[in-house]
């Protein structure tokens, strides 16, 4: 099983597993992976501002991250990847910094998306994707385009992206049906509510990744969190990478997910449960 993760990470990859990545594949079982992993790439201004730099130093350093990321989660056969790329609060930082992340995306997706073919890797952005720039929006068409029928992964690039405005739309959506006839209230529930968000037809993570040592959720997939594993780490977005990842999933395959419920074999404690 270790030779052939390694294999599958050194044709992947640029460069062959650590010997404590080797380590981390050797406890990992292939069968047990989350199928959906989410993200918060987080910590690249204060990474830049550690070293002196200006801030969008440390957006330019995170691509990297994302692309070994990315690469890895492919080859190992995770079937849904998100990143939160930009929030809707991120239009508050300076304009020069906007501009920045906004030409950092156009540059990402013309660099990777003959490596997202290749790896067949289909693109998919969340969010108010309408209200971003022109540039980014043309960019962002051409790449879901390319990437159409692509099928071994789904990349979810969370832009302009807000849990609560996430939850806005889809009670929009779900409001416009009923006020239409195709739908009466005793038919909503929770299956409605998911139809209608930006992951329509994706399982919820199952595991979410939180790097620069913060311990919120920063308004992201609020209602598609409900029951996933949380795995943070004080480790800054720039720093994030194959490691850091395989230690994340090696965690993750050692708990025990319950859903509210009890695991087999497990006794009734006395009194109240909760």
């Amino acid at each position: 099983m270790l030779k052939n993760l390694v294999r599958v990470l050194r044709r992947g990859g640029k460069r062959n597993p650590s010997l404590e990545e080797e380590r981390l594949l050797a406890q990992l079982d292939l069968n047990r992976l989350p199928r959906h992993v989410a993200i918060i790439m987080d910590g690249n201004g204060r990474w830049a501002q550690k070293r002196g730099l200006p801030r969008t130093y440390g957006h330019r350093a995170g691509v990297e991250s994302l692309r070994d990321t990315v690469r890895t989660c492919a080859e190992l056969g995770i079937g849904y990847l998100t990143v939160y790329a930009f929030s809707t609060e991120n239009w508050k930082r300076p304009r020069d910094e906007v501009d920045v992340l906004m030409n950092l995306l156009v540059e990402y997706l013309h660099k990777e998306i003959e490596e997202l073919c290749a790896n067949n890797i289909r693109l998919h952005p969340i969010g108010r994707i309408q209200e971003l720039p022109s540039h980014a929006r043309k960019a962002l068409d051409m790449a879901v385009s390319r990437t159409r029928n692509n099928q071994k992964m789904v990349l979810n690039l969370a832009l302009n992206y807000g849990g609560r405005i996430e939850l806005v739309d889809a009670v929009r959506s779900i409001v416009t049906e009923a006020l239409a006839g195709k739908l009466s209230p005793e038919q909503i529930d929770e299956s409605t509510v998911s139809s209608h968000l930006y992951t329509a037809g994706q399982p919820d993570p199952d595991l979410l990744i939180r790097p620069s040592g913060d311990y919120r959720v920063s308004n992201f997939l609020l209602w598609q969190l409900s029951y996933t594993e949380f795995w943070m780490t004080t480790v800054m977005w720039p720093d994030f990478r194959r490691v850091h990842l395989l230690q994340a999933l090696v965690d993750f395959q050692r708990r025990e997910r319950r859903f509210g419920g009890l695991i087999r074999g497990e006794q009734r404690c006395s009194g109240t449960e909760f």
